[in-house]
């Protein structure tokens, strides 16, 4: 529009720098002229209307907007004199309406920390609605308006309350994770083709895990000794498990949950195929036989039993875990090495477990 204004100034302007020299006669026959050709065209368009677009109307109200409104009525135009009136009325309100307009709209921007803040408190408590964090953002008086808050957690993805309400299995694992065992059989094969059970049980807090033991017949009596000799490690270890997580394999005898049950442990069926219900087990199993039984020939009972042995000093002490910031279950992480000279200078041997099979580095003395 401002183009098609600009436009129409210059040409105009330009046409009345052609009429300056003309006499009074010539502009009165000019005008005449026109007035008989919006005449003709009037007959021609039959009461049809005649569409200007914006620029022509601000252009029209901006010159016959000092015409005397009875000398307006007098001209030949092709609208209405309240029209080009209103015309012009519309001009000047959109002037104004631009001036007072704010640089801008809406309501001002939320402060990037109070976003920051809404954000945290809904990922540290999924059951709060945005009503909910709207209300403790008043008690740490912090003035923001309930639409504001739903707004933020719109912007960010954040679904409603009560779909974020919903505890899932890692989010139970994770919040029960002192009070839980689990346990679980692992198969494997010997050279000679005999097939071993293995029975290990972990801690979901520590990751620390047990081997219970290895036969090729996992009898009642086998299981039931070995849950015993589980209970008297767990009570000198102070350990205060409350829940043990197991699947449902026939190889549990009923005596196995009542041992359980005696020393205060309840125990906790897996659903039939869902693994995820026992994931930290599952992780450990395949986590065993990638580094371990997939790398090593067994012989035979005697020697799955030492391998084991030694995996289990491994994962206990030395593996680091990134389920718990790749710490170690029994042995605490050293205190970062900040002294420029020894870090320039590292001395680290390497000391092999099975032959080589499992490689544990450090310092050397």
């Amino acid at each position: 529009m401002l183009l098609r204004l600009a436009y129409l100034g210059i040409t105009n302007a330009f046409a009345l720098l052609r009429l300056l020299p003309g006499s009074d006669r010539d502009k009165d026959a000019e005008i005449l002229a026109l007035r008989h050709q919006l005449g003709v065209l009037h007959r021609q368009l039959g009461g049809q209307r005649v569409r200007f677009d914006a620029a022509d109307r601000a252009w029209l109200a901006a010159l016959l907007h000092q015409v005397p409104r009875p000398s307006l009525h007098h001209l030949r135009l092709l609208v209405r004199p309240d029209t080009v009136l209103r015309w012009h009325r519309d001009l000047v309100a959109r002037r104004h309406a631009r001036a007072s307009r704010p640089r801008r709209r809406g309501r001002p921007p939320t402060v990037r920390s109070i976003r920051a803040l809404v954000l945290r408190l809904v990922a540290e408590n999924p059951s709060w609605g945005y009503r909910r964090v709207h209300g403790e953002l008043l008690v740490l008086g912090i003035k923001v308006a309930a639409s504001t808050v739903w707004e933020i957690l719109r912007e960010a993805g954040v679904d409603p309350a009560p779909e974020r309400a919903a505890t899932t299995w890692t989010q139970f694992l994770r919040s029960q994770a002192e009070a839980l065992l689990a346990v679980d059989f692992l198969e494997t094969v010997t050279l000679a083709g005999n097939r071993m059970y293995i029975l290990a049980v972990i801690e979901h807090a520590s990751r620390r895990v047990r081997i219970l033991g290895a036969t090729a017949h996992p009898t009642a009596a086998w299981v039931t000794q070995s849950t015993r000799n589980l209970v008297m490690d767990l009570e000198d270890a102070g350990c205060r498990a409350k829940h043990l997580i197991r699947d449902r394999d026939g190889k549990y005898p009923a005596l196995f949950d009542t041992i359980l049950a005696d020393a205060g442990i309840t125990v906790v069926l897996s659903g039939v195929r869902m693994p995820r219900m026992n994931a930290v087990m599952e992780r450990w199993v395949r986590t065993c036989r990638r580094e371990l039984l997939d790398r090593t020939l067994i012989l035979n009972q005697r020697h799955l039993l030492h391998a084991l042995r030694e995996y289990e000093v491994f994962y206990n002490e030395h593996r680091p875990h990134q389920g718990i910031a790749n710490a170690r279950p029994l042995t605490p992480l050293p205190e970062p090495i900040t002294d420029p000279h020894r870090l320039t200078h590292l001395n680290i041997h390497r000391r092999d477990r099975l032959g080589g099979i499992l490689h544990e580095y450090e310092h050397a003395a």
